[in-house]
């Protein structure tokens, strides 16, 4: 013990805060997977499902709200602003705060008609937009930790609300008639009580209400991004408000929970990313670009080695997050977890449209991705039921992948000629590899001496690999280290 604090003790600030933040992240999404335990058995599948449209909802109308500032222009811009970050912080919240009024008095004098299309009441719209304004505000506020690496106070933060929010959300639920109802103003009185106090402390410093400027810029900045957010959020939404719309709000529960532990794996894509992305930068710049393929083949490889377990293990966390009634969810989750790997490819390929800032590449990628999505869904969730949205999820974030893929291929030869970044027959041997041993996987879910074997194998692979699988992980952390030296 003592040599693992005097290991980490030796670490300079930047990489002890690099990690702390990261654990902050993982806490803030973690939240959502321990809690669907507990939801599933309080809530029958027609309310999950209603929760699932919920949280569809607030991640599409975010888009127009917030337009996600907080986590797009802001950070830019608070370098852009340096010499004034108090009076930047303190403009963009009251922007925020700003924007949320306004949008909210467009819903209020309609809102019949936005709640019918919607599909939520009055109540539940309310608790939304408090949950927009609380998500932006703890966005602002954590950048500006990130900044001065106070990893101290926003672990703080994060641990309090991250154990607030689900005792009050269960309180609320066993206490209202409408669960629902329950559930979504537990989150938004949570977000209330912990981040107020952020929002008062970044006002009453920078004491700026409003700036012709910081408005203009960050305004001029957003907007223009607003297509590539809603695409986003429509490629990883449009299915369960579809689902609801098209079949009813018990099978959108069943695809709501698949769909939530299906993501699980993001976390790891999160803690790899954050550690690669600057280190690929640094290394476009400097014209590193065989170190980048030498990390980025044994990263995909990875990525899906752990999807892989995920998907061999499933009907295990389905009978873990749920009750029986959400069993015939296992069918589902295979290729919604065969997503995750391309959503972190993806990634892999978009960087070089943000170094070379080719934002029409990513809105195009983006929207190609989302309109296939939605046609996709409505022609055969009619057809094959909710079980139909797993794969066109799959395959849109297949096309997404490709799309992005041949983007960087294009811009290689406009900016770095004769250069090829990643081998084609390489990427496509990867995730050929990864679908096939997927589907085989899910065969496994009738035979299950065939699947506990398999368990067993992988375990005895993992122990004899062990050496090799810890000196990648040192490797993704050095690329960290590295970048913050």
């Amino acid at each position: 013990m003592y040599s693992i604090i005097k290991k980490y003790n030796s670490f300079s600030l930047q990489v002890r805060a690099s990690f702390w933040f990261l654990i902050c992240t993982i806490i803030q999404r973690s939240i959502s997977i321990i809690t669907t335990p507990i939801y599933t058995r309080l809530l029958s599948t027609g309310e999950y499902g209603r929760y699932g449209v919920f949280t569809s909802w607030m991640g599409i109308l975010t888009c127009f709200v917030t337009m996600y500032i907080y986590s797009g222009v802001y950070p830019q811009a608070f370098v852009k602003f340096e010499d004034k970050r108090n009076q930047y912080s303190s403009a963009m919240q009251c922007l925020t705060l700003t924007l949320v009024i306004v949008w909210g008095c467009l819903y209020y004098p309609f809102r019949s008609w936005w709640n019918e299309l919607i599909g939520l009441n009055t109540s539940q719209m309310v608790a939304m937009f408090v949950v927009m304004w609380a998500n932006a505000v703890f966005g602002f506020w954590s950048v500006e930790q990130q900044f001065k690496y106070k990893y101290r106070v926003l672990l703080f933060v994060t641990l309090i609300e991250a154990f607030f929010q689900p005792v009050l959300c269960v309180s609320l639920i066993l206490i209202m008639h409408d669960k629902i109802t329950g559930l979504v103003w537990g989150m938004a009185l949570a977000m209330l009580i912990c981040y107020s106090p952020l929002f008062i402390q970044q006002v009453r410093r920078g004491k700026v209400f409003f700036s012709k400027k910081i408005w203009s810029y960050s305004l001029g900045f957003a907007i223009p991004l607003i297509p590539h957010y809603i695409s986003s959020v429509v490629l990883n939404s449009s299915d369960r408000i579809m689902i609801q719309h098209i079949i009813g709000e018990d099978q959108a529960g069943i695809y709501t929970l698949a769909y939530s532990i299906s993501i699980c794996g993001t976390l790891i894509n999160q803690a790899v990313l954050q550690s690669l992305q600057p280190w690929i930068l640094q290394s476009i710049k400097e014209k590193r670009y065989q170190e980048i393929r030498k990390v980025a083949y044994p990263s995909l490889i990875g990525i899906a080695l752990i999807n892989l377990v995920i998907i061999l293990f499933t009907p295990e966390l389905i009978r873990v997050f749920a009750p029986s009634s959400y069993s015939s969810a296992i069918w589902v989750m295979p290729p919604i977890i065969m997503s995750v790997f391309f959503m972190f490819s993806y990634n892999l390929f978009s960087l070089f449209e943000f170094y070379y800032e080719k934002k029409v590449y990513v809105s195009a990628a983006t929207m190609t991705g989302a309109v296939l999505n939605v046609i996709l869904n409505y022609i055969f969730i009619k057809k094959y039921g909710y079980y139909a949205a797993g794969y066109t999820t799959l395959f849109c974030y297949m096309v997404f992948a490709i799309t992005h893929y041949y983007f960087q291929v294009k811009i290689c030869k406009e900016e770095i000629p004769n250069v090829t970044i990643y081998d084609p027959r390489i990427l496509f041997c990867i995730s050929v590899s990864f679908l096939c041993m997927g589907f085989l996987l899910m065969l496994t879910y009738y035979h299950e001496i065939i699947r506990y074997s398999l368990a067993v194998l992988v375990a005895i692979v993992i122990v004899i690999l062990r050496k090799k699988i810890i000196g990648f992980v040192k490797t993704i952390i050095s690329k960290k280290n590295l970048e913050q030296k």
